[in-house]
């Protein structure tokens, strides 16, 4: 099944750090996409950040030198380390999968920035 689970999401103050970790269920971890998006209430869903099955790395601008995306095959996980956080990062974060054009994604985890 194609299932990911997301934790980490907490209350922070601002310019605080806080890692995201997602589990993957029993997929081929290794040949998909992974990623995180975020949506805050009232506007759409934004990709925050992409690491291809090579590794590569992709990074929306408003977290671009902030943010980091890593995966580890081995332990069939992503993580999102968030640094200097902003109240405009408060939103439901979820981790998603794609391989084929086929997506797929998790229940989310909130995180909320205090100012």
């Amino acid at each position: 099944q194609v299932q990911v689970v997301e934790s980490g999401g907490d209350l922070v103050q601002s310019g605080g750090s806080l890692r995201l970790s997602c589990a993957a269920g029993t997929f081929t971890f290794s040949e998909y996409a992974m990623s995180w998006s975020r949506q805050a209430p009232g506007k759409e869903r934004e990709l925050v950040a992409v690491i291809t099955s090579a590794g590569g790395t992709n990074y929306a601008d408003s977290v671009k030198g902030r943010f980091v995306i890593s995966r580890d095959n081995t332990k069939r996980m992503v993580f999102l380390q968030m640094n200097s956080l902003k109240p405009e990062d408060t939103a439901m974060y979820y981790c998603n999968a794609e391989r084929r054009g086929q997506k797929y994604w998790g229940q989310g985890t909130q995180v909320t920035v205090s100012s």
